[in-house]
């Protein structure tokens, strides 16, 4: 099987669930390693090291653009052309909507600020700037609030193909645009507060959800499907594999998600796509209060 591209703009951008210190769990529980940390075995990036946050982090208005160089937007219009020009045809209806109501363009490097803005006046929700990749307390805590976490520094032009580092780039084009899409965002919303309550298995079948939803979700849009998820909306290559035939693609269920393995470094050989996001919301909080992590 192909090496993954998702190396390129997420490999460990979104390391949620960690190995749980042996004292979280019951005696007869053991930790459960994640997809990330089976990974992790064969050595780490130091920018990929998770990291608690310090001081609250700036949110909205409070956040300050920083003197990005020419480099700097030069980068995100290669970026940006790049993968907008590859998605024609492939990404949802809702991804297109939100890089609009967004105000994103190949002008250069939006403002955090700005798109905090127009992503509160879509559905409520606003981001908050942080220094890199969060350990998931500090993450999940942000998500269940309604603040989706983000940086603000774009990779260098050495690692425009690929980077094992988190940057704005992936955070920006890859998952605010559906944050402005209401159903999705309650969501992820309702994500983040089921996640703060999960233990033992529970954090595994988050783990594996997240990925195939905001990771790597499919979405039924008209007679065809469409991409939703940011790990493959900002990669090059995982978007001809899972619409030409490189995957199989399954319909929604969340028994069958919160028991499907994956592996962070390959071509996801197994899509799942929904009928509509409204679906994802009903099955996801049915699915939640059956594992009391939600009311």
């Amino acid at each position: 099987m192909p090496t993954s591209a998702i190396g390129e703009d997420f490999t460990w951008h979104h390391l949620l669930f960690m190995k749980q210190e042996s004292n979280h769990l019951p005696a007869s529980e053991e930790p459960v390693l994640s997809a990330y940390e089976r990974a992790a075995e064969n050595g780490v990036d130091p920018r990929c090291i998770p990291q608690y946050l310090s001081e609250t982090p700036p949110v909205g208005e409070e956040i300050i653009i920083p003197d990005y160089t020419d480099q700097d937007h030069s980068n995100w219009t290669h970026l940006f052309c790049r993968q907008m020009d590859i998605l024609q045809g492939y990404a949802s209806d809702a991804f297109f909507d939100g890089v609009e109501t967004l105000g994103m363009n190949d002008k250069g490097l939006p403002s955090l600020a700005e798109l905090s803005r127009n992503m509160f006046e879509a559905t409520g929700w606003k981001i908050g700037r942080i220094p890199g990749l969060l350990h998931e307390s500090d993450f999940l805590k942000m998500v269940s609030q309604r603040i989706f976490p983000s940086t603000d520094y774009i990779r260098g032009v050495e690692e425009l193909d690929y980077t094992p580092a988190p940057d704005c780039f992936h955070d920006m084009f890859g998952h605010m645009p559906l944050l402005t899409q209401p159903a999705f965002a309650d969501y992820y919303q309702m994500f983040g507060q089921a996640s703060l309550k999960a233990k033992g298995s529970q954090r595994l079948m988050l783990e594996r959800l997240h990925w195939f939803t905001v990771e790597f979700g499919l979405v039924r849009s008209g007679d065809k499907n469409g991409i939703f998820g940011a790990g493959i909306l900002s990669s090059k290559d995982e978007v001809g594999h899972a619409m030409e035939g490189g995957a199989e693609i399954v319909n929604f269920s969340t028994d069958r998600i919160t028991s499907q393995d994956y592996d962070v470094w390959r071509l996801q050989p197994t899509l799942f796509v929904l009928d509509s996001f409204e679906q994802l919301v009903t099955e996801f909080r049915a699915w939640a209060v059956a594992e009391r992590l939600l009311n």
